[in-house]
């Protein structure tokens, strides 16, 4: 069951969006939000006119790509992964608060080569609502490439988002939000691979220790981890405490703290270090 008569309405209203076009590539991620346009646009079309396609560079996980795998095949759609170069892209790296101008550019001109090369006439992605009061570069570059966005067209949130996701049985219906791993390097510093490196290497380490909702920020030899409401309760353990100094440590950061504000999302956190609190040693042994 959906819910509401006004979700199914813009469900319906989304759905007649995508009728427009015989066929659509949709921009895949991983996330709920791309999953939930990729069931939506194979509901419109049949899954034979729909081709899902993910974007593959050094600042995407390996779980997004296998997430977005997962909701292909459950769906049962022709799914490619094809690599980006936003890295080779001197504006990129720069990360100057545009960032992710470039990298959507880099990724929806990709997207249209294969679109052309499928003969496929329209590309669609899964921006929301909820995008629209946030700083997002990135559907500047949409915008300005005509791709498509039939979530936002039919006024469809996050609480609907998770609300369809849920009706298609999405394995990813619960999934918190997880942007580029290249939100996680302050604005000003370059975007590097091994920046991104370390940060995936760290986060990958709290999921396995069962954090749920989280950030490790990269401030050069700071780890800065925002924590999810009540998750940084879990920390008063010390053996745990032990064990995520350990694991971010690993992944090339020299001291750990905890941002005393929390988990706050977004994609471009300014160079902010204050309202912390160690959780590992702060002075080398004989300093």
């Amino acid at each position: 069951m959906i819910g509401s008569a006004g979700l199914i309405q813009k469900k319906l209203r989304a759905i007649s969006l995508l009728r427009e076009h015989r066929a659509v590539l949709v921009a895949l991620s991983g996330g709920v939000d791309s999953a939930v346009l990729l069931a939506i646009a194979c509901e419109a079309l049949g899954s034979d006119n729909v081709l899902a396609v993910t974007g593959r560079s050094a600042s995407v996980t390996d779980d997004e790509i296998e997430d977005a795998r997962r909701v292909a095949r459950q769906l049962s759609v022709r799914h490619e992964v094809v690599e980006t170069l936003e890295l080779e892209r001197t504006e990129y790296r720069a990360n100057a608060g545009d960032r992710c101008f470039h990298c959507r550019s880099e990724l929806f001109e990709v997207l249209s080569r294969t679109a052309g090369q499928r003969g496929i006439d329209a590309i669609a992605y899964g921006a929301i609502v909820d995008d629209l009061g946030e700083d997002r570069p990135g559907m500047e570059a949409a915008r300005k490439m005509g791709i498509l966005a039939p979530l936002l067209d039919a006024s469809i949130g996050k609480d609907d988002v998770r609300a369809l996701a849920n009706s298609f049985e999405l394995h990813v219906h619960e999934k918190p939000a997880s942007p580029c791993l290249a939100s996680r390097i302050p604005v000003g510093t370059e975007v590097t691979v091994d920046r991104l490196r370390a940060v995936e290497h760290a986060e990958a380490a709290l999921r396995g220790l069962r954090f749920r909702q989280f950030r490790v920020r990269h401030h050069g030899e700071i780890a800065r981890i925002e924590l999810g409401v009540g998750e940084v309760d879990r920390l008063i353990d010390p053996g745990l405490t032990a064990e995520v100094v350990r694991a971010i440590k690993d992944a090339g950061f020299r001291f750990v703290v905890v941002d005393l504000e929390g988990y706050r999302g977004g994609g471009q956190i300014a160079g902010r270090t204050e309202r912390l609190y160690s959780i590992g040693p702060t002075r080398e042994s004989g300093q």
